[in-house]
């Protein structure tokens, strides 16, 4: 049974401390409030978090979907007790709803990310560039899904589009209801791989997770005419095993992607411009009209758009605004930093039109 859930013999090999305590090994399938269901060698369990682990753990420890774990034997009243959770190889890590700034752990131990997005009224590329940044942070490899591809004319056109900003990212048109472009799909989705499938609401998610599955899974939802967007169709994480052997980690549609450091993930994502910016004179242009820079004239050539340099800085401020928050020296040496550079871009604006005169 674990098996076919992905459990391997170096994991095996890494379970023997626990396995010496008595714990048995199991993984996370589906994820609520406070209760879990765990897949064991026995079957499905259902799991709490023992009260020391759960006192003694941060945020970032707990279980969530796709985590293996340590678990006591079922108690008098059925509910198991995870006592502990086993290093994961990777994990999705968002920024936590909320006033007070915290990471949440959304999936844990996945191979592949289904970045999944409609082709019909919410396309949005600098949305894309949004969740391939999160999904290279990973470590895992990211496929561009473009669902609902049976409601636009020219979908090659539509791919070579996503493929100017999803660079080393495979992109596939989808039509999940009439089965076009799941072979493509199912090329990665490999008997004990683990696939975790993020997107917005109303994306066709719940559809594609059932059209893979081969049965209802997932509850559908209809989709606002207005604005393309749908319902939490999905209410909870779900780990499903697919009739070919793979696992796909499903998860509720989201609002908003607030990332949690960016970091080596926009480095990925924005690869064009991160090579151009290797090029400048300066270590800290701000590719804001600097002598020396190699980003503008790529921009005025149209190598690269404004809008994707634009999306390009905005990440990098969210990146650069974490350790900031936590070090008051730190944010205002950058309000410094920014002041210069917004100065000195003016300057450079006002040379630019005298020369033009």
């Amino acid at each position: 049974m674990l098996k076919s859930y992905g459990w391997t013999d170096a994991l095996q090999a890494g379970f023997a401390p626990f396995a010496a305590q008595g714990l048995q090994p199991a993984r996370v399938v589906i994820q609520h409030r406070a209760r879990f269901v765990l897949i064991s060698e026995e079957g499905e369990i259902s799991a709490e978090t023992a009260g020391r682990f759960l006192h003694n753990a941060s945020t970032t420890d707990l279980p969530v979907v796709g985590d293996w774990v340590a678990v006591a034997p079922q108690s008098g009243d059925g509910v198991s007790t995870i006592h502990a959770v086993l290093p994961r190889h990777s994990q999705f890590v968002r920024k936590a709803a909320g006033v007070v700034e915290k990471p949440q752990v959304v999936a844990a131990n996945f191979d592949v990310v289904l970045l999944t997005t409609g082709l019909d009224t919410d396309f949005n590329l600098r949305r894309i560039e949004r969740y391939l940044t999160a999904a290279w942070r990973t470590g895992a490899q990211p496929v561009v899904v473009l669902t609902k591809a049976d409601l636009v004319e020219d979908v090659p056109a539509f791919v070579r589009e996503v493929e100017s900003v999803a660079l080393g990212a495979p992109v596939l048109p989808i039509a999940a209801p009439q089965g076009l472009g799941l072979d493509a799909l199912e090329a990665y989705l490999g008997p004990g791989t683990t696939a975790v499938m993020l997107g917005m609401s109303g994306v066709g998610k719940s559809t594609l997770v059932n059209a893979l599955a081969g049965e209802a899974r997932q509850a559908v939802g209809e989709v606002r005419a207005a604005d393309g967007r749908g319902r939490h169709t999905t209410t909870h994480r779900e780990l499903v095993l697919l009739p070919q052997g793979g696992l796909i980690l499903d998860t509720p549609g989201m609002r908003e992607l607030g990332l949690w450091d960016p970091g080596e993930g926009a480095a990925q994502t924005f690869e064009d411009i991160e090579a151009l910016a290797l090029q400048c004179r300066f270590n800290d242009c701000s590719h804001n009209g600097e002598p020396g820079c190699a980003v503008g004239p790529a921009l005025a050539s149209g190598v690269i758009s404004r809008e994707r340099l634009e999306s390009y800085r905005k990440l990098e401020r969210e990146g650069a605004s974490l350790p900031r928050k936590a070090d008051p020296a730190a944010e205002v040496v950058h309000r410094k930093l920014f002041a210069a550079r917004a100065k000195a871009a003016r300057r450079q604006q006002r040379i630019e039109e005298d020369g033009e005169d």
